[in-house]
C-alpha cells in the first residue's frame, strides 16, 4: 500500500442507510485491515431522524467506529469535509472516501495505495461496477461546450472538443496532500456534481487524477438513489433535482461568461436527459420526475441569472 508511516482512514457519509453500513462497511473495514491493520473508521451521520440515529449509533458502537453526529443534513460534500477533518485530527495521512452502498477488496485497496505512494498529489479512484458486474464508472469526461457527460471509452481520436475528466466520489482515495491543496469539497452542491467540482479544483491546484483500472469497487446504486416506484431504473427526486441544478452551479463557478450562456441555453435539454436516466415508464407512475424537472430547471436558471447580474447587471434571457 503505502510506506509504514502512512495512516489510512475509511470515511463514510451516511444518510438513512444504517443497514448498508452493517452490510458493506464491515466488509470494507475487514479488507482494509489486510492492508493497514490499524485503519481508522469514521462515519459521519447526516441527520435523518431519531430511529436512524439510534441504528447508526448501535452499529458504530458494535464495531468500534468513530461516529460523528451531524445535527443537520450537510449533504455529501459537507459530510466528507466533516469526516476528513476528523480523519486528519486522528492522524490519518490517507483516506478512502466510500459510499455506504459500496465495497472494495483488499487487493484493489493495495493498488490504490500504491498509486498514491508513487504520486502523493494524485486523486485516485478504482473502476466501479454495479452489483451485477456491469461497469458503472470507468472514467467520465465533462464536455465543456454544453456540460454533458461522456464515458472515457467514447473519446474519439482527433476530436478537439474541450473536456475535463473527473472521478466519482463513490470511492476515492484522497491523500492529505491532495486534500490540503484542494481545500476540500464545496458544500454548496449538497448532492451530485461535487465530485466533478472537486476533481477540477484538484487539477487546478497542481494535483492529478488517476483511474486505477486494475482496482475494482462495487457500487449498489439502488441502495441510496432509487425512487419508491415500480420502475427499477427510476431515481430519487433529489437525484434528478440536484443533477439539473448543480450543472449550472458548476458553470458559474468555473466557466467564463460565454460558457455560462452556452450551458444556460441547454438547460431544458440536459434536464430532460437527466430525467430519462430513470426511463420513460416512471413518467406514467409518478409525478416525482416532473416535479424535480420543474424545480431543477427553475433553480438552474436562477443561478445563471444571478451570476449574470453579479457580472455586470445584465439580465440574460
Amino acid at each position: 500500500m503505502q510506506p509504514a508511516h502512512r495512516q489510512l482512514a475509511l470515511v463514510v457519509v451516511n444518510y438513512a442507510s444504517a443497514h448498508l453500513l452493517g452490510r458493506n462497511l464491515v466488509s470494507v473495514e475487514a479488507e482494509a485491515r489486510t492492508v493497514c491493520p490499524d485503519v481508522i473508521v469514521i462515519v459521519v451521520d447526516n441527520w435523518s431522524g431519531d430511529a436512524q440515529r439510534r441504528a447508526v449509533r448501535q452499529v458504530a458502537s458494535a464495531h468500534g467506529w468513530i461516529l460523528v453526529e451531524s445535527e443537520t443534513n450537510t449533504g455529501f460534500g459537507g459530510g466528507v469535509n466533516i469526516g476528513m477533518a476528523r480523519a486528519i485530527t486522528e492522524g490519518a495521512s490517507d483516506a478512502l472516501v466510500i459510499n455506504p452502498d459500496a465495497r472494495i477488496d483488499g487487493e484493489s485497496l493495495t493498488r490504490l495505495g500504491a498509486a498514491t505512494s508513487a504520486a502523493p498529489m494524485a486523486l485516485v479512484a478504482p473502476v466501479i461496477e454495479d452489483s451485477d458486474g456491469r461497469t458503472w464508472f470507468a472514467g467520465i469526461d465533462l464536455l465543456l461546450e454544453d456540460g454533458t457527460m461522456r464515458a472515457r471509452r467514447k473519446r474519439l481520436a482527433g476530436d478537439e472538443a474541450p473536456y475535463e475528466p473527473w472521478l466519482s466520489g463513490a470511492c476515492l482515495w484522497i491523500t492529505r496532500e491532495v486534500w490540503e491543496i484542494s481545500g476540500g469539497f464545496d458544500n454548496d452542491y449538497f448532492l451530485y456534481w461535487e465530485d466533478v467540482d472537486f476533481s477540477r479544483r484538484v487539477v487546478a491546484a497542481g494535483g492529478t487524477l488517476a483511474l486505477v483500472e486494475d482496482a475494482r469497487a462495487v457500487h449498489d446504486e439502488g441502495g441510496t438513489q432509487r425512487a419508491e416506484t415500480e420502475s427499477s431504473r427510476a431515481k430519487s427526486e433529489g437525484y434528478y433535482y440536484y443533477n439539473i441544478r448543480n450543472r449550472m452551479l458548476f458553470a458559474v463557478r468555473h466557466l467564463d461568461a460565454a460558457g455560462v450562456r452556452r450551458w444556460r441555453r441547454t438547460i431544458p435539454r440536459t434536464a430532460r436527459e437527466v430525467i430519462l436516466r430513470g426511463g420513460r415508464r416512471q413518467l406514467l407512475q409518478s409525478l416525482t420526475p416532473i416535479r424535480a424537472y420543474v424545480r431543477g430547471v427553475r433553480d438552474a436558471r436562477r443561478i445563471a441569472q444571478q451570476h449574470g447580474r453579479d457580472q455586470g447587471g445584465r439580465r440574460w434571457s
